[in-house]
C-alpha cells in the first residue's frame, strides 16, 4: 500500500501541489460526460484523463471521417468509418491506466428522447459541437438535475465556453493576497498565554534575535494599548509611531549601534497586514444571511450544512469570529519557537472546528440524517477556509436565449467598441440558426459560400430583429464566418481544450473561482474568442 501511494504521488505530485490530496481524491471520483469527441472535445478529455479523472464516457453518434482524421489526434486513419466514441475512448485510455473509459454510440438527441435521466449520473456534462436546439433540451434536463453543463465550440478561429449550472459552492477559492489569520486584535486564551512566556527585555542575544516576529508584534501592541487607551495604531502616522516604537527594542551593541536583528525588521514590515482588524469578510456574511443558509432541510447540500454551523459558532463560541484558519507564514525563528508558535495556532484551529463539527451533528439530527454523513475532515476544510467560501450562480441556457431576459443597451454598448467580442457571440448564434434553417453550416461546402453569405445574413438580421437591436454587424464578419466553414484547427481546439479542463477541475474540486479578465459585460453570456491575429479576446 505504502508503495502505490509513493507510486501515485510520484506521478501526479505537480498537481497534487495545486489542488491537494483531498482535491485529487474528488478528481478520482469523478465521472465526466463528453458529447462528440471532436478535436475539441477530446482535447478537454485529455487535459482530465492526464490528471487522473475517475471515469469518462463519450456520447458520439458520429462515424469517424476523414475530416476527422485530419485534425483529431486521437483518431488514426484506421479509425475511419467506426464510431467516433469508440475510437477516441480507445485512444485516450491509453493516456492513463487509472482512468475508465466508456462510450455509448448514440447522439444525445436520442438519449435525450429515451432516457434523458442518463445525464444525470455524471459529475459534470461536457457539450462540444452542439446545435443550438439540442444544448437547451440538455441543458434544461441538466439544470433540473443540478448537474453542472459545460458548453464548448470551436468555430475556425473562434472559441466559445459557456458554464452553466445552477449553484457551485467553493471551499478553496486561493485568493491572491489573503492576509494570515493571526488574530493580534483579538488574542484568544492560549495565545496570550503564549505571549506571556516571553520577556524580551531579559532574553539572551540569540534568543531575541530569534523570536517569532508574531510575538514581537503582539508584546509591543501589547504595551502600545496600554499607554493608548486600548486603540491600536489605526492611520498611517499612528503606524509609523509603532514601528519607530518597536525599531526602538533591537538590542544595541556596547557602542549603542542597533545588532542585525532580522525578526524585528520583519515585525516593522508586517505592521500593515497583520494590524488587520480580525472581521467576518462581507461575502461570507451574505451567505450566512441566505436562504440555503438558514433554511437547512434533508435536501440541504453538506456546504450549506457546514456554512450554518459556522454560522452557529460564530454567534457562540466564536464571539463574532470565524474559526481561527491554523496556519502561520514562515518566518525568521529557530525551530523550538517556531513549532511552539504553530501549534498554538493549529490547536486552537482543530478546538473550533471540533465546536463547528459539535453544531453539524446536531443540524444532521435535526433534519434526520445520520451526522457520519459529513466526514471530519471535511469540516476541517470548511473552517480553516471560512474567509474565503464563495458560491457561484449561473443563468439557465433558457433564460439566456430568451428573448424578454436581454439587456439590450449593454449588447448595444459593447457593440460600440470595435474589439468587443459581442460580434463574435452574435455571429456564433446567426449561425446556429443557419443550421437549424438548413441542416448544416455556412460555408461547408465551398462551391456554396457566395450562397451562404446571403443566407447567413438573413440569419444575422432574422436574430438582431428577433431581439430588437438596433445594430449593424460588418459584412466582413459574415464573410468570415462563411469562409471558415465550421473548421476546428487544432491549434485552436487544443488552446480551448485547455481552458475547458481547467474550468471542469475547478467544478468538480470545488476549488479556485473562475477568472475572467478580460471580461465582457453580460448581456447575453461570456464568450471565449480568438481574433485573428490567434489573441484571446
Amino acid at each position: 500500500m505504502a508503495a502505490t501511494k509513493t507510486s501515485k504521488e510520484q506521478k501526479y505530485d505537480r498537481q497534487l501541489r495545486l489542488w491537494g490530496d483531498h482535491g485529487q481524491e474528488t478528481l478520482e471520483n469523478a465521472h465526466v460526460c463528453l458529447i462528440n469527441a471532436t478535436a475539441t472535445g477530446t482535447e478537454i478529455l485529455k487535459n482530465l484523463v492526464l490528471p487522473g479523472i475517475g471515469a469518462f464516457t463519450i456520447v458520439d453518434g458520429h462515424t469517424v471521417s476523414g475530416e476527422d482524421v485530419g485534425n483529431n489526434f486521437f483518431l488514426s486513419k484506421n479509425s475511419i468509418g467506426k464510431n467516433r466514441a469508440q475510437a477516441a475512448t480507445e485512444l485516450l485510455q491509453e493516456l492513463n491506466s487509472d482512468v475508465s473509459g466508456n462510450f455509448v454510440e448514440e447522439s444525445p438527441d436520442k438519449l435525450l428522447d429515451n432516457d434523458p435521466e442518463f445525464f444525470h449520473r455524471f459529475t459534470i456534462v461536457i457539450g462540444v459541437h452542439l446545435p443550438e436546439s439540442t444544448c437547451l433540451r440538455l441543458g434544461s434536463v441538466l439544470w433540473s438535475a443540478s448537474v453542472p453543463f459545460l458548453v464548448c465550440k470551436t468555430y475556425g478561429l473562434i472559441g466559445y465556453m459557456r458554464l452553466v449550472l445552477r449553484e457551485h459552492t467553493v471551499i478553496e477559492s486561493h485568493p491572491d493576497n489573503a492576509l494570515e489569520d493571526l488574530r493580534l486584535d483579538q488574542p484568544f486564551g492560549e495565545f496570550k498565554n503564549h505571549i506571556q512566556s516571553y520577556d524580551l527585555d531579559s532574553m539572551e542575544k540569540k534568543d531575541h534575535s530569534h523570536t517569532p516576529w508574531v510575538i514581537i508584534l503582539a508584546k509591543y501592541l501589547e504595551k502600545w494599548l496600554s499607554e493608548h487607551n486600548g486603540q491600536p495604531p489605526k492611520n498611517y502616522k499612528e503606524k509609523e509611531a509603532f514601528r519607530q516604537f518597536i525599531r526602538e527594542g533591537i538590542l544595541k551593541n556596547e557602542n549603542g549601534v542597533p545588532e542585525d536583528e532580522e525578526n524585528f525588521e520583519e515585525a516593522i514590515k508586517n505592521v500593515n497586514t497583520a494590524l488587520n482588524p480580525t472581521k467576518i469578510p462581507n461575502t461570507v456574511e451574505d451567505l450566512f444571511n441566505s436562504e440555503q443558509c438558514n433554511n437547512i432541510t434533508s435536501q440541504s447540500a453538506a456546504f450549506w450544512v457546514m456554512l450554518r454551523a459556522v454560522k452557529e459558532f460564530v454567534h457562540n463560541e466564536g464571539s463574532g469570529s470565524l474559526p481561527v484558519r491554523g496556519t502561520i507564514p514562515d518566518m525568521i525563528a529557530d525551530s523550538q519557537k517556531f513549532i511552539s508558535l504553530q501549534n498554538v495556532y493549529r490547536e486552537k484551529a482543530m478546538q473550533d472546528a471540533s465546536a463547528v463539527s459539535k453544531h453539524v451533528e446536531c443540524l444532521m439530527q435535526s433534519v434526520g440524517k445520520p451526522p457520519e454523513s459529513i466526514s471530519e475532515k471535511d469540516i476541517k476544510l470548511l473552517c480553516k477556509n471560512a474567509s474565503f467560501l464563495r458560491v457561484v450562480h449561473c443563468r439557465s441556457l433558457a433564460e439566456e436565449y430568451g428573448v424578454d431576459s436581454v439587456n439590450k443597451d449593454e449588447i448595444t454598448s459593447c457593440m460600440d467598441s470595435p474589439d468587443s467580442e459581442m460580434v463574435f457571440y452574435l455571429m456564433l448564434r446567426a449561425v446556429d440558426r443557419f443550421y437549424q434553417q438548413h441542416s448544416r453550416y455556412p460555408g461547408v461546402y465551398n462551391y456554396q459560400v457566395e450562397e451562404d453569405i446571403s443566407k447567413l445574413k438573413l440569419c444575422v438580421n432574422s436574430l438582431l430583429q428577433e431581439y430588437s437591436l438596433n445594430i449593424n454587424i460588418k459584412d466582413d464578419y459574415i464573410h468570415e464566418f462563411c469562409r471558415y466553414g465550421a473548421a476546428e484547427p487544432h491549434t485552436v481546439a487544443a488552446f480551448l481544450g485547455g481552458s475547458a479542463a481547467q474550468e471542469a477541475i475547478k467544478i468538480i474540486s470545488h476549488q479556485n473561482i473562475r477568472e475572467n479578465r478580460a471580461r465582457m459585460k453580460d448581456a447575453f453570456t461570456e464568450p471565449t474568442g480568438f481574433n485573428k491575429s490567434g489573441n484571446c479576446t
